[in-house]
């Protein structure tokens, strides 16, 4: 006698959910994981992680604690040194309070490095996704532009536009994220050019997909590991070119303040007692762009060992 089941024309495993997709699920999560382990394993970038977020607290909650007038100046509280009543950290030429005047240099220099590192990448990795998927010739007319402005000194043209325009913090962001889109316009491409032969993208392409929506889709969120990486040493790069035209008078002008360009100021006390207008700054700089390259070397870290499982 026929099985009503049977006779039916189904049987047991098809009335049960398909497990694949609750095995596709737990193999992402158990890769996530593994990136995740690998990272906090990388003790540099753990502390790099933790030097970002006290200097992100130190600059833009530190003013609510720390409350001082960085617009008005008093000649009558000029240099005075550390530890003197109101001024925890001294106070500069013209009577800024030197601890309240890094907090707000920081927000600053967080601000532009931020904002031009992440426009940057997103730029570049538009233009690097586009011309390693086209291919041909305009692969080779896009590139040609990417190696023309990279022949150029990046901080001769930084120079040379803050000079032409009045520095404030969107112009900045402007002029920095203009040519630093290069370097991640590069990677992205070599990483397009290695998905655009995959099976997957083949396949969309056969049946009449968009070059738009393969780069949206695909190339885009395959490389999503070489974005968020260079994403980090872009916004590091940044900061320190904001340092470099701060250093230099192109920075915003008074009363905002950046590291950069109080670090430029305390060098004409360097052969004077008043050491808390130079270290404090160049520190500040020094240890933020670690603090994202630390990151940046443990996001690899963790990628590569997701590509490797994979």
């Amino acid at each position: 006698m026929t099985s009503p089941i049977a006779s039916s024309g189904q049987g047991p495993d098809s009335r049960m959910p398909s497990a694949a997709p609750r095995v596709r699920r737990r193999g992402r999560s158990s890769l996530g994981r593994q990136g995740i382990e690998v990272f906090l394993e990388n003790r540099l970038a753990v502390l790099g992680v933790l030097l970002i977020i006290g200097l992100v607290a130190f600059s833009f909650a530190g003013p609510l604690l720390h409350r001082t007038d960085q617009v008005h100046t008093s000649l009558a509280d000029a240099y005075r040194p550390p530890g003197t009543d109101g001024f925890l950290l001294g106070s500069d030429g013209v009577g800024y309070d030197q601890l309240g005047r890094l907090m707000l240099g920081g927000q600053t220099s967080l601000i532009v490095g931020l904002a031009a590192g992440l426009l940057a990448t997103a730029i570049g990795t538009v233009w690097g996704a586009t011309a390693g998927f086209l291919g041909g010739w305009v692969d080779a007319v896009m590139m040609r532009v990417v190696d023309s402005l990279m022949s150029i000194p990046a901080l001769f043209l930084f120079m040379l536009i803050a000079t032409i325009v009045t520095p404030t913090v969107p112009i900045l962001v402007l002029i920095i994220a203009a040519f630093a889109w290069l370097n991640p316009a590069r990677m992205v491409r070599g990483d397009s050019i290695a998905l655009r032969s995959r099976d997957f993208i083949v396949a969309m392409r056969g049946m009449g997909g968009r070059p738009a929506r393969a780069v949206r889709t695909h190339i885009v969120r395959n490389a999503i590991g070489t974005v968020i990486v260079n994403a980090t040493f872009q916004i590091a790069d940044a900061i320190l070119y904001v340092a470099y035209l701060s250093f230099l008078g192109l920075g915003v002008p008074p009363p905002a303040a950046n590291w950069g360009g109080m670090l430029s100021s305390g060098l004409s006390e360097i052969y004077s007692e008043n050491w808390w207008l130079i270290y404090p700054p160049g520190i500040l700089i020094i240890v933020l762009v670690l603090a994202f390259n630390f990151v940046g070397d443990g996001l690899r870290d963790a990628f590569e060992v997701r590509l490797r499982k994979r």
